[in-house]
């Protein structure tokens, strides 16, 4: 047997004490060629075990009142040393997280395509004081162009690699769709791009980030393009889109999801209405909107709309009643669901977090030198993020996607076989 592999037998939650030289003479006896990289790898795992029984106030395995949590297995992470590629095995709790934030850091691909884009902008000549500062503080400004040049191949490869994953976890029951607009030096001049997000819920109840685009505008043929790229590598089972009223997204779902509803934001379209209903009623058109989102059931939510377009406020604003009269089937998709998810589903408001992660780090660059440039700093942010939804709890039970998929046949709305395929393969 290797000295590989009699140490990766070792568990670390079973190290109780470790005699270094005993330890040491078997290793060298043995004449492993790994034995730093091993030594290593035994030592990092009994500090987290260590640490972990710390947390949970016992050690592992003992009974004890001190006792405040347990342990529930490990989450593998790859750690890279000089000596090599060591496999760190993260201690899982019952409640609660643990992570070593002295050992691993959470963003870290985030952060290096930062220090890349921003060392990028800075060796193009496109800084301003602010920059400078900023170049200086991350301690880059002695960065040659080549050590960016390799800083962001290997940065690109790896989103590339994650944006170009084949979604093979469907099916996607619920997605949600925004674009977000940064500007970039094109040209010779600075100009607004749409960064378009989609993101959604695979048959495993975790949430996804399903894909990244950059595009000239919000257009019918930026959205097309992005979702035609989303199906093409296996986007399937979408019951509802969720988003924004967007330029040319509504026709686009139609082309590409057959049988897909659309929901549209209701944070977003309160800030529509407002824009045709005079200052002076918007409180009262407000309140009577919010108390349709307020009901307990599907058949109260269409009563309660009914009520708000016979309103002797409503029917005094014709700009206001035909508004809401237009928009009734697109602002109220979310009934022919279960209402454990409405809140869920019925805006893009879940996804505001990460959308203030992406705004947090693009904000410190300000203008991007290249469309690639966006790309590599934004997909690294939201890789990150992939990876911590994939780490986390359910964001929706697999009992309730179930009856959302068995909806769709119950709802006379949606009769089309599309839907009923979906529903069957729940």
């Amino acid at each position: 047997m290797t000295a590989s592999s009699s140490i990766n037998q070792v568990d670390p939650a079973l190290i109780k004490t470790l005699d270094p030289g005993e330890f040491l003479h078997e290793q060298l006896a043995q004449a492993s060629p790994d034995l730093m990289r091993e030594l290593l790898a035994t030592f990092i795992n009994s500090l987290l075990g260590a640490e972990a029984d710390a947390v949970c106030g016992a050690a592992y395995g003992s009974r004890a009142p001190e006792r405040v949590n347990s342990r529930n297995g490990y989450r593998h992470r790859d750690l890279d040393t000089r000596v090599g590629t060591i496999d760190v095995a993260i201690p899982k709790l019952r409640t609660g997280t643990y992570f070593p934030e002295w050992l691993l850091e959470r963003r870290r691909r985030a952060e290096a395509a930062l220090t890349s884009v921003v060392a990028t902008c800075y060796l193009l000549g496109v800084s301003t004081r602010r920059m400078d500062k900023l170049v200086q503080s991350l301690g880059i400004t002695g960065l040659s162009k080549s050590q960016v040049s390799v800083m962001a191949a290997d940065l690109d490869a790896h989103v590339e690699d994650f944006r170009t994953r084949p979604l093979d976890q469907g099916p996607y029951t619920f997605v949600a769709a925004d674009a977000l607009t940064m500007k970039v030096r094109e040209g010779g001049r600075v100009r607004n791009v749409s960064v378009m997000v989609a993101t959604g819920v695979n048959a495993d109840g975790h949430r996804e980030i399903l894909g990244i685009q950059v595009a000239t505008g919000e257009t019918h043929a930026g959205w097309l393009g992005f979702f035609r790229d989303l199906v093409a590598r296996g986007l399937s089972g979408v019951a509802l889109v969720t988003s924004d009223a967007h330029a040319g997204l509504v026709e686009a779902i139609d082309a590409t999801l057959p049988g897909a509803g659309w929901q549209r934001c209701r944070t977003h379209y309160a800030a529509n209405l407002m824009a045709v209903c005079p200052k002076s009623a918007w409180p009262g058109v407000k309140a009577m909107l919010h108390s349709v989102y307020d009901q307990p059931d599907a058949v109260a939510v269409h009563a309660q709309f009914d009520k708000l377009l016979d309103s002797e406020l409503v029917t005094s604003l014709p700009a206001v009643l035909e508004h809401l009269d237009s928009a009734r089937d697109e602002i109220l998709a979310f009934t022919g669901f279960p209402k454990e998810i409405w809140r869920q589903i019925w805006s893009n408001n879940p996804n505001e977090r990460l959308n203030r992660e992406i705004r947090r780090r693009t904000d410190v660059v300000g203008i991007f030198p290249d469309r690639n440039a966006i790309i590599r700093l934004v997909g690294a942010v939201l890789a990150e993020q992939h990876d911590e939804w994939a780490e986390g709890r359910r964001y929706l039970g697999l009992d309730v996607l179930a009856r959302s998929r068995m909806s769709l046949i119950t709802n006379p709305a949606d009769e089309s076989p599309i839907n009923k395929e979906v529903a069957i393969s729940a």
